[in-house]
């Protein structure tokens, strides 16, 4: 950690350098002028995390905040967060990587080719049309935009030469590189990696798939059907993770933040409820039962005592109904906490999944289902469930439900009761509410819902992207609670500093997009 922490610094004193100097002080000599392409790599890799617990997991509607003074569960977005600042520190690993001798193609140009495409396409998820073509060339301040099309055209593209230069380095045994902190400096895990986030981008052009010129049918089953040109994920064990560790870079929600969060924060309806009208046990290791259903009489491993709150709901009322007394043994709560027990006993909880083996099996059953390969859509569904449910370490048999007692210490054994929960795997499957229904509106609700359950807070803003693409699983609307008139928005508006800094260019791409206003509610051309 202390190496990621040193390569942050030291990236960033290059890349924000200033040219101009006095003459005769231009030579600091306590400041790098050169830095060897691992650090770079390092800092990207950590600066490219998208943290579990945050904003990104309130916007999908898997938690929500009941105290104002925390934050609130509305979506008057402002501007997105862009990653140029972290392209040029990819520009940078790449010339470094070329100032200690490496060739053209290296680990380094390699991993560039995938950061480029992971970078962009977020920023393009988020807001439509960016500045790429001209963007990040030194004596262009105020590049135009490219469409969203050409954007997602130019991400396919990196990903497919990424694919082929790991393939090459890895043939030719010159795959040899250190500062990765996802996969130990494994270039045939990245490869993996590289080829299912290629999924992920074809999934995500859906509502494209009859332009010829992306060709998405065509490209997914290419992968799918290649596995010795485009190898992918076998298990768990190939996901993109972060890791956390219990002094510099601790869990989000851990003893440090129990005081503070831990009655200021309860799960959504939107996430619990399909959990328990599925009869499915990830319910119990992620939530905590209602107080007021336990008071009920309902037990600990009951379904009926898992509830979470509408988004839509006003705050004040959502905070009222989560009041809870710290005189006794159980919550007097309405709606379901974190569970305390997995949360908040340590500071390093689990690794938080980038992209990961859940989500391709589910974007190779919906390709599956809507017919562009051959695949069995319901194996391939199935792989998926079983994935999310082995990371949460649920496997056919028994399974371990703790819940906490209130008023006591979270890192204490005795505040917390264990109950057991017979976990039948074959049952599971085969309700009717679970098994596949087929290649009908039905199994596409299935595929989907599943797949927004394995990304809790995992994976970024993924489960708000599917919805927006899919309108699955349905969330909360409609309400005070959801702010911006009770709509769920379409998009963010683009970085303020845009409309200052690159107003001519800006202007045009918010005229050619959406008749000139920024509107957060407006459709960008991958929707349409």
């Amino acid at each position: 950690m202390k190496k990621i922490i040193f390569a942050i610094c030291t990236v960033f004193a290059l890349v924000v350098m200033n040219s101009c100097s006095v003459e005769g002080l231009d030579n600091d000599p306590n400041r790098p002028t050169q830095v060897t392409p691992d650090l770079v790599l390092n800092g990207i890799c950590f600066s490219i995390n998208q943290r579990p617990w945050g904003g990104d997991a309130r916007i999908c509607q898997y938690n929500l905040c009941n105290y104002n003074y925390y934050g609130n569960n509305e979506y008057n977005w402002g501007g997105a967060s862009w990653s140029y600042t972290t392209l040029k520190n990819v520009i940078k690993m790449e010339e470094e990587a070329k100032r200690v001798g490496n060739p053209d193609v290296n680990p380094y140009s390699a991993l560039g080719k995938f950061f480029r495409a992971y970078l962009f396409y977020q920023m393009t998820m988020l807001t439509g049309d960016v500045p790429m073509s001209e963007a990040l060339q030194v004596s262009n301040f105020m590049p135009k935009y490219d469409s969203q099309k050409e954007v997602f055209k130019q991400v396919l593209v990196w990903l497919d030469e990424a694919n082929s230069d790991m393939t090459t380095l890895i043939n030719s045994g010159n795959s040899t590189f250190s500062g990765d902190i996802y996969y130990s400096n494994n270039l045939a895990s990245w490869q993996k990696m590289n080829n299912a986030f290629t999924l992920r981008v074809l999934m995500a052009l859906s509502n494209k798939e009859a332009d010829a010129d992306l060709n998405v049918k065509g490209r997914f089953s290419s992968i799918v059907t290649n596995p010795s040109k485009y190898p992918l994920f076998n298990s768990n064990g190939d996901d993109m993770q972060f890791i956390y560790n219990s002094t510099l870079n601790k869990y989000p929600v851990s003893p440090d933040n129990y005081g503070f969060d831990a009655l200021r924060y309860n799960m959504s309806s939107t996430n619990l409820s399909i959990l328990t009208y599925l009869k499915d046990p990830r319910v119990f290791l992620i939530a905590e039962p209602a107080g007021a259903q336990l008071k009920a009489g309902n037990g600990y491993t009951d379904f009926n005592s898992f509830v979470g709150a509408d988004a839509n709901q006003d705050l004040a009322d959502m905070s009222t109904k989560m009041q809870v007394s710290n005189g006794g043994d159980f919550l007097n709560g309405e709606y379901s906490l974190y569970n305390r027990y997995r949360w908040y006993r340590s500071f390093t909880a689990e690794p938080c999944i980038q992209v990961g083996y859940s989500e391709m099996c589910f974007n190779i059953a919906e390709a599956a289902h809507r017919g562009w390969i051959s695949e069995s859509a319901s194996d391939w569904y199935e792989k998926g469930i079983k994935a999310s449910m082995q990371f949460y370490g649920i496997s056919n048999g028994p399974v371990d439900v703790y819940a906490f007692r209130n008023g006591g210490s979270p890192t204490d054994a005795g505040d917390y009761i264990k109950n057991v929960y017979n976990f039948d795997e074959a049952a599971y499957f085969n309700q009717i509410t679970v098994k596949y229904a087929g290649a009908n509106n039905n199994g596409l609700r299935q595929i989907v819902s599943q797949k927004y359950l394995a990304f809790f807070q995992n994976s970024g803003l993924e489960g708000y992207f599917n919805y927006r693409r899919t309108g699955l699983p349905a969330f909360s609307d409609n309400g005070p609670g959801t702010g911006n008139s009770g709509k769920l928005p379409k998009r963010f508006q683009y970085p303020s500093s845009e409309r200052t800094n690159n107003a001519s260019s800006w202007k045009a791409a918010v005229d050619s997009q959406f008749g000139g206003s920024d509107d957060i509610n407006a459709e960008m051309w991958l929707l349409k």
